[in-house]
């Protein structure tokens, strides 16, 4: 059984995302429904709400959505990582808002959407200081140029616990890079740091991948970080431009084929469900 800790809802009549028009396939609707009639039929017991950089108004409203469709009966949804915006001078009052609803699990601010510096400004390092002794957690979604971004943001913040997702976003299709490699060692010597098994479908040759493509990349990253240290996300729908969710959870088991089944399920949704005390 799977806990997808990382799923993606696109309801365009609902919400805004500016930067849809230029997402190629992904510019369609991705909801829940879609997603859940698959995931029951593979094993995914439980999910959290991965918030999709809707338009900066729509954040909250964001939350309440996917809260609602979290009251189906038999809903899937667990909680959400919301987004953020550390940067802004309004941050405090919506961590305060965020902290009292305990649906919210986590924030995420994409930094591979926005100039470098973003992450080093000195109000967005003060309030991503808020984070510290909360339980929340904090996504860092950055490409592997960018790896020492995210690394500053981790040691200076001891007291939160970062999640890097998709295995760093590996350049799949142009194979092992010694940059990558190292980044992923680096980042993994943080013990605050833990690492998302996840999105690695979509960097991979849509037409050619296979388990065995994947594998350097989701081995690197377990043997780095331990198995204490590693959750699995689909992705969804983002997974889809390299398969379906069917692909990579399929993808998943054959890559885990030969461990121990304390070790997979540790991936599979035990830390998932410690990290958020679910």
């Amino acid at each position: 059984m799977l806990f997808d800790s990382h799923l993606h809802i696109v309801d365009r009549k609902r919400l805004g995302y500016p930067w849809l028009a230029d997402a190629g396939a992904l510019n369609r609707d991705s909801l829940y429904e879609d997603y859940a009639r698959e995931a029951k039929r593979l094993g995914i017991t439980d999910t959290l709400h991965m918030e999709v950089d809707v338009a900066e108004e729509d954040i909250e409203r964001e939350t309440e959505y996917v809260k609602g469709l979290s009251r189906e009966p038999d809903s899937l949804l667990r909680g959400a990582i919301a987004a953020c915006r550390p940067e802004s001078p309004n941050f405090p009052a919506y961590l305060e808002r965020a902290l009292a609803d305990p649906f919210v699990k986590g924030f995420r601010r994409v930094l591979h959407v926005v100039p470098d510096d973003v992450s080093e400004g000195v109000l967005f390092r003060e309030n991503l200081k808020r984070l510290s002794d909360t339980r929340l957690t904090f996504d860092l979604c950055v490409l592997p140029h960018q790896i020492s971004k995210a690394i500053a943001l981790i040691d200076l913040n001891p007291n939160i616990r970062f999640i890097l997702d998709h295995c760093g976003v590996p350049a799949v299709k142009d194979g092992l890079s010694e940059s990558w490699s190292l980044g992923i060692s680096e980042v993994a010597k943080r013990p605050n740091a833990i690492v998302k098994i996840s999105g690695v479908v979509a960097y991979a040759d849509p037409d050619n991948w296979s388990p065995e493509t994947l594998r350097p990349f989701v081995e690197h990253c377990i043997a780095s970080f331990g198995w204490d240290r590693v959750i699995w996300g689909s992705d969804w729908p983002v997974c889809t431009l390299g398969g379906n969710l069917s692909t990579w959870v399929a993808a998943t088991h054959a890559l885990m084929h030969g461990v121990s089944a304390d070790e997979r399920n540790r991936l599979y949704r035990l830390n998932a469900k410690r990290l958020w005390s679910l």
